[in-house]
């Protein structure tokens, strides 16, 4: 006889299979037109084209409040540069009392510095015109002596002058606008100073409790991402920022030493010239190295602007083979060749402001990739190098490139 469950069962006959949420029962076979390869292009092609349009967004966004971006990023550089003297007086001081001292330390080297130069160039202008004047009489008898494979005789020198001083009057008012536009200029460069100053007090007093607060303000699940992006970033910002000022300021002193070795006038503006240079990747230097040899040409002829060339071109060796690898270590490590694109990225894009900024945007975006990304264990060359040839065939050792 059967059990009352069992008749029961009998009874309802088989269950029904469960159906399984989100999931469609004879579901149609999908079919592709494109080839893998193809879809697999479009879906990255497309979530690139996002990125080029975010990436335009910000910089528009940039460009819209550029006095504003220069305020912080100097306020950045500033609190890079001065914190470690902060640091140190804290330690004996209030912290708002060690910041104003760092800070009127810091006006002071910069104020003091320009008083030097300013008292430099004053001092040495008589004499300076004399032996520019002579230079260049030297460099005039020079073009006309036909030691050149042209000739330039002083005709054509007066001509050039001429055009020169017609040109000048020609564009007397254009100048003059443009003039107008730079006193504009100088202004939003104080107010950009003044606030770059003013973030620069907080940012030193108060940095660590500030960066407290914005996390705080996102949900607890991304706030460890911050931190690691946040920490790699400033670490490479201030180690590059503290990095290239000694840099700057060692390749000045050198050249300041060369300069006074050499006879050449003006030594200490030439000297600071160097130095603003050293913040300009690639360009700077060379900028500096010729404006100091043509000063050394007018003043003391052409072996002098030889040695001056050569001089500051070895102390550019020095900084990028030895100065650069003991001070900044491995805080800030980008090839050469990024360095250049990036240099000339920025200064097609904003100027000389971008070539100063995009050296150090690219070390910082590079950092926090580089912290927050999951790497693959890397290939060798012989690795990379095995899909170089026909198709189904192995490159020799002998084949493959250097």
């Amino acid at each position: 006889m059967a059990e009352p469950g069992e008749r029961a069962g009998a009874q309802q006959g088989p269950r029904p299979a469960r159906r399984v949420a989100g999931v469609r029962r004879n579901a149609p076979a999908v079919e592709y037109d494109a080839p893998r390869w193809l879809r697999s292009l479009a879906g990255a092609s497309w979530r690139a084209i996002v990125v080029v349009i975010a990436v335009g967004m910000v910089f528009y966004a940039t460009a819209q409040v550029k006095l504003l971006f220069i305020a912080v990023f100097l306020a950045l550089v500033f609190t890079a540069v001065l914190r470690p003297l902060v640091e140190l007086l804290a330690r004996f001081l209030p912290r708002f009392v060690a910041t104003g001292v760092a800070i009127l330390t810091g006006v002071l080297f910069f104020v003091g510095l320009l008083t030097y130069v300013g008292y430099s160039v004053a001092n040495e202008w008589e004499d300076l015109s004399d032996r520019f004047s002579d230079g260049l009489g030297q460099i005039v008898e020079f073009l006309e002596s036909g030691q050149l494979p042209f000739r330039i005789t002083s005709e054509q020198i007066a001509g050039w002058i001429n055009d020169g001083q017609k040109w000048l009057q020609d564009h007397a008012g254009d100048l003059a606008g443009q003039a107008a536009q730079s006193a504009g200029s100088v202004v939003e460069v104080l107010t950009s100073l003044a606030l770059a100053i003013f973030c620069t007090v907080f940012f030193l007093a108060r940095g660590r409790e500030m960066w407290t607060w914005f996390l705080n303000q996102l949900p607890e699940r991304f706030r460890e991402g911050w931190i690691q992006a946040g920490g790699a970033g400033w670490y490479t910002f201030s180690g590059y920022t503290r990095g290239t000022v000694i840099i700057a300021v060692t390749d000045g002193m050198l050249a300041f030493v060369l300069l006074l070795i050499l006879g050449v006038p003006l030594a200490a503006p030439l000297a600071v010239l160097v130095f603003i240079g050293a913040f300009i990747p690639l360009v700077g230097a060379p900028a500096a190295m010729v404006i100091a040899m043509i000063v050394a040409l007018a003043a003391n002829g052409l072996w002098s602007a030889v040695f001056v060339g050569v001089g500051i071109a070895l102390i550019g060796q020095f900084e990028g083979h030895v100065l650069q690898p003991l001070v900044m270590g491995k805080q800030v490590s980008i090839h050469p060749v990024v360095v250049a694109l990036a240099v000339a990225g920025g200064t097609l894009t904003a100027g000389i402001l971008g070539a100063v900024v995009s050296v150090p945007l690219v070390a910082v975006a590079w950092a926090i990739f580089s912290r927050l990304r999951t790497l693959d264990p890397p290939m060798t060359v012989d690795e990379a190098d095995d899909g170089m040839g026909p198709q189904g065939a192995r490159v020799r050792d002998e084949d493959a490139p250097v």
